[in-house]
Formats: C-alpha cells, structure tokens, sequence
C-alpha cells in the first residue's frame, strides 16, 4: 500500500472517530452540608444534605429527556455473620450460618425516580446501582462470591439491615431545583456506626451512565460517649478495672441503701 492510500485511510478514520464522539460532556459539582457528624448521648439521628449541579458547556448535547441522579451512600466495612434457626425437639437452635464479607454497614440508595426507569437492566447490574444489585460477598465453604437475589441468606440479611434502618433505597430520595440543580437529604439514624462514609453520586441521561462524582462525610463519636470508647479501646486493662470497681461501688451503696435493720 503506497503512502498517501495509508494516509487517506488514517485521516477517514480519525474523521469518524471525531465524528462519532459527543462534544463536550457532563460533569457534576457536588458539596455536603457538613463534612462530619457529631454523636453525643442526646443524638436522635440527623440529614446530611447533598447539593450538587450538572455543569455543561455550549456544545453539549441537548439531553431530550432530562437527567437522573442516583446517590449510593456506603458506610464502614464490616463482617457479619447471618443465622438460619430451625426447629430441634421443639426448641429453635441456629441450624446454619452465613458469613457477609466486608459489607457496608450503612447503605443507602437515592434516586429522583424509580431506578429500574433510569436505565436497562444490564447497565444497572454494571454501575452496580441500587440496593437489590449492591454485592454482598459471602463466604461459602471456603470460597467468596456474591450471591442471587433470591438467596434466602441474603434476603434476610437486607431485611435485618433495613429494619433497623441502616439500609434504604429511596426512589424520592432526589431532588431536582432546577433542570441542572439537585438536592438529596442523607438520613443518618441514631444507631448509625463511626467511621468514614463514602457518597457516589452518579449521572444518568436518556439510560447511559454520563459522569460520577464522590465525596465523603465522617461520624464521630463525642462527649463522654467519645471517652468510654477511647478508654476501652486505648487503655483496655484500666477501663476493665474501672469498671470492675464500678460495679462493685453500686452494689455495695445498694446494699447500704436497701439494707433492712
């Protein structure tokens, strides 16, 4: 092939691929509230809130039918183990068990709507977007894979979560200002762990994954609460004397209180 034939080809090629690619693209510009959330003895749960915006410049494709907004909030990691109980000489016993590796302790999914109308199935399962497609490893006989939906360890490990409201999934959970303007209201429960917690925040237009966005928030323990903890953990041997003594101060000062002459 001669020179200019392979020269014709490369600038036909690099005429499609500018063609074919989009202009410009989306990008989000988030910000939380607060950057940490303070845990005291009076603590009746609160909202983080996210406000963030769809910035594009003027070559950016029109989007006919509007954004959508999906926010996966993941706290701490964490492994738990799941009980299946089973009837024994008519006394209920733990039949089996189920370990969940390395599970977010806090979950929660929120959308502007229902998320199987933001996309196809197929592009859900692989941004890994809302609650039923989050993976959850377990260890089984050794080896860790995630499970199926219809797992009944898995089942009752979401339903456990969700009733003590540490999982959620929202289809109201965002909320758009304006075509370009969102606002989603984190809620942080009163038995929320510590730890650092992780917010993806992810574009979607006409079905197709557009852009993503992260940011982070931090639920510390203070007060008193904050000493006990650190003192349990810090200075083990002391805290468990401590509280050895404690102990034995009340129950003595109950004994003298009480005490019938």
């Amino acid at each position: 092939m001669s020179a200019p034939s392979r020269a014709s080809i490369a600038l036909a090629c690099g005429a499609c691929i500018a063609f074919t690619a989009p202009a410009a693209a989306e990008r989000l510009v988030t910000t939380l509230s607060v950057s940490r959330v303070q845990v005291a003895s009076n603590f009746i749960g609160t909202d983080v809130i996210l406000f963030g915006s769809v910035e594009r410049d003027a070559q950016t494709v029109a989007r006919h039918g509007g954004y959508d907004i999906v926010v996966t909030v993941t706290g701490p990691r964490e492994t738990v183990t799941t009980f299946r109980k089973a009837r024994v000489f008519g006394i209920w016993v733990n039949a089996d068990s189920r370990a969940f590796i390395k599970t977010p302790s806090y979950l929660a999914v929120l959308a502007n709507r229902q998320i199987n109308d933001i996309a196809d199935i197929n592009t859900l399962r692989r941004t890994q977007t809302g609650l039923a497609r989050t993976l959850l490893p377990q260890e089984i006989s050794g080896d860790i894979a995630d499970s199926t939906r219809d797992d009944p360890f898995r089942q009752a490990f979401l339903r456990l979560k969700i009733a003590r409201g540490l999982y959620r999934e929202a289809q109201n959970g965002t909320t758009f200002l304006t075509p370009a303007l969102f606002r989603a209201a984190i809620p942080i429960p009163d038995n929320v762990p510590t730890g650092i917690y992780e917010v993806e925040i992810k574009l979607f237009a006409d079905g197709a994954l557009l852009s993503r966005a992260t940011t982070a928030f931090e639920v510390v323990k203070v007060g008193f609460e904050q000493f006990v903890a650190s003192a349990a953990r810090d200075h083990g041997l002391a805290y468990g004397l401590a509280t050895t003594m404690m102990a034995l101060l009340t129950g003595w000062f109950a004994s003298v209180v009480f005490r019938k002459d």
